[in-house]
């Protein structure tokens, strides 16, 4: 038994520009620099998809397969990754990637396999490893639309409660049978009310546990101390106004009714005017009380790290282990106070941390605390630390 979670082998084939790679790890970090294109935030990607959902660059499962030149542009490669957890509560192999048997139909189906046996869907993943991540392109997170902070809330809800892809991937399922029969003029409204009965299950049942993560993640983050600013955090939206404002039965009521009311301008414009697809995730600098998206870019990376690093913790207390933290370019912008408490935090919580970069020198915080590999044209070489 282990008090942490951690990839101990990785194995990866004909994934993104990988022909196949293993790696054999302990539980530290691990630091992952060289030059861009090499193939760092690859590796990344391979090990979101250890946790449910689409992965960090949210691509389609064609598009992951690796390529290689003279090939039918239109040719896809059945691209797998397998993985050895070690965890609380014991060890697991787990295994992701395409299909073989549904690409030689013509079709893309992601397979998931834990400890050898074929899984029905990605929500198992989720009672074995959990994944949080940070790119680049997230520090947009505050200026972009509120889907993408929607999607990054319920990452972090997804590490306290596994059976939350569960109910969102049952939610959107249901929304887009509505959808289309609405589209198509077919549904009747004994069949339409059976989908919006199972919307109204699901999507409250997501709305609530968005929020109770808020609560914790509320208290989680006034333990932020050293240089990171705490963050204020609100969901806004009708359903979860309801959820303060009534009882469960009366929100349950409102909200079928609410749908069954709007099923001609759903029709005409598609989607649905009320549930926890119309709902944003609001973040507040706590200290000078200023929206995320008045803040500098800066402060904006100091808020989501400081996010990322409350729920770690509190993952780490709940579950006896934090998530896996797959951190793409975090320090390039981080000064040396931030990068010192931020390697210190990592390494105080025993989590596994995956770190990418391209100046060796900015991680000499963690020498002698993590697992250091050089990577070039696809190709890992461990390097020795003081």
């Amino acid at each position: 038994m282990t008090n942490r979670l951690a990839v101990s082998r990785i194995q990866l084939g004909d994934f993104r520009c990988y022909e196949s790679l293993r790696l054999s790890l302990d539980g530290a970090p691990v630091v992952l620099t060289g030059p861009n294109g090499a193939g760092k935030t690859n590796l990344l990607e391979a090990l979101s998809l250890l946790s449910p959902g689409s992965g960090l660059r949210r691509a389609k499962l064609g598009e992951i397969s690796r390529r290689v030149p003279g090939e039918d542009e239109g040719s896809v490669r059945a691209w797998a990754v397998s993985a050895h957890l070690t965890t609380p509560d014991g060890e697991y192999q787990v295994g992701s990637g395409l299909d073989p048997a549904a690409l030689a139909q013509g079709r893309e189906k992601r397979a998931v396999r834990i400890d050898g046996e074929s899984q029905r869907g990605q929500a198992s993943l989720g009672r074995v490893c959990a994944a949080v991540w940070l790119t680049p392109q997230m520090e947009r997170l505050f200026l972009d639309g509120p889907s993408a902070r929607r999607r990054f809330l319920d990452r972090l809800v997804y590490g306290l409660d596994p059976e939350h892809s569960s109910r969102v991937a049952a939610y959107e399922h249901s929304l887009r049978s509505r959808a289309k029969l609405l589209k198509e003029g077919k549904g009747d409204d004994r069949w339409l009310a059976s989908i919006e009965d199972s919307m109204v299950r699901h999507g409250i049942a997501v709305a609530v546990a968005r929020a109770e993560l808020l609560a914790k993640l509320g208290r989680a983050g006034t333990m932020v101390v050293g240089p990171f600013p705490a963050a204020r955090l609100v969901l806004a939206g009708d359903l979860e106004n309801w959820l303060e404002q009534l009882p469960a039965i009366e929100v349950e009521d409102r909200m079928r009714a609410a749908l069954r009311d709007g099923r001609s301008r759903d029709a005409t414009y598609g989607g649905a005017s009320v549930g926890p697809q119309r709902s944003d995730l609001l973040v507040w600098h706590d200290a000078k009380n200023q929206s995320a998206d008045q803040c500098s870019t800066g402060e904006q990376k100091a808020l989501l790290l400081s996010m990322i690093m409350a729920n770690t913790r509190l993952q780490s207390k709940a579950r006896g282990a934090g998530p896996l933290l797959l951190l793409d370019e975090v320090v390039a912008h981080l000064d040396a106070e931030r990068r010192r408490y931020l390697f210190d935090e990592i390494v105080a919580l025993g989590v596994q941390a995956w770190m990418t970069g391209t100046d060796r020198a900015l991680f000499e915080g963690l020498d002698g605390r993590a697992q250091f590999f050089r990577v070039e044209d696809a190709t890992l070489t461990a390097e020795t630390t003081p």
